[in-house]
């Protein structure tokens, strides 16, 4: 794998994206990479906690631009199919029987937002830049989008889902994306105290404490899978969608959508 690293110590396995030259943005290897990494570690025996987190100066910030110029060129059922992926990703994040836990700095944006909703804890650093900014580019977060919502509820998306507006990590707190922001020489610190609770509680129960949080919560797997083939199609229409072209060509372009008045 050349798109992610796996440490561990004890037995907490930490997950780095490591594209740093882009800030760690997705592209179909990335989230191929991850999604296998993810379910191989939920089936290791010595590992009872998973960290999320970024090399470099970002945790994510979304799309990779040559991925994103492929896609725009690609019929609308190769879009369908490659969100199908994303989704794959975020549902198997999810829905991990284990502990997950997200190590936030520098950017997260888009996709990079929907890796941290899926995480059951978020810690963040006060310098970190939040954004689901898809609507500039003419798209919607279809595929993160049950996932965000669950962290910060539909009132907030009502916002942030239209205005694409950026936010820090005091605001992401606040909405309920992230549990802590803490100053960036604390980050590690608060993250092992989460880190050490879990030890402390007993490896099946914790498990079991998810599920429940889960179930009682309405998040089931298979109606979530049937949401994000719906979402799937969303976006793959979208992206071939004369908006969607116009958004994605522009920003690629590095200039301004026909529809922003100059």
């Amino acid at each position: 794998m050349s798109h992610i690293t796996i440490t561990q110590l004890g037995k907490v396995a930490t997950v780095a994206l490591n594209r740093p030259e882009v800030h760690n943005a997705f592209d179909d290897k990335l989230i191929r990479e991850l999604t296998v990494a993810l379910l191989e570690l939920e089936h290791e025996p010595n590992v009872n906690a998973i960290v999320l987190s970024g090399v470099g100066p970002s945790f994510s910030a979304g799309a990779d631009m040559t991925w994103m110029r492929r896609m725009a060129a690609a019929p609308e059922d190769d879009n369908r199919m490659d969100a199908l992926k994303l989704a794959e990703l975020m549902r198997t994040l999810a829905f991990l029987t284990k502990p997950t836990l997200a190590r936030v700095h520098g950017n997260a944006f888009g996709g990079g937002v929907g890796l941290v909703a899926c995480c059951d804890i978020a810690i963040a650093s006060s310098e970190a830049k939040f954004g689901l900014t898809e609507v500039k580019l003419g798209l919607v977060p279809a595929v993160i989008s049950p996932y965000v919502i669950d962290a910060i509820g539909t009132r907030q998306a009502l916002r942030y889902f239209q205005t694409g507006e950026t936010f820090d990590a005091h605001r992401a707190r606040e909405i309920g994306l992230v549990h802590e922001a803490v100053a960036p020489d604390q980050l590690d610190a608060a993250l092992g105290a989460q880190l050490a609770l879990l030890a402390k509680a007993g490896p099946l129960a914790v498990r079991e404490a998810k599920s429940l949080a889960l179930r009682v919560g309405g998040r089931i797997v298979d109606r979530r899978r049937h949401v994000d083939e719906e979402n799937a199609s969303l976006i793959a229409r979208m992206r071939v969608g004369s908006e969607g072209q116009e958004g994605l060509t522009a920003f690629l372009d590095k200039r301004k959508a026909s529809w922003v008045e100059t």
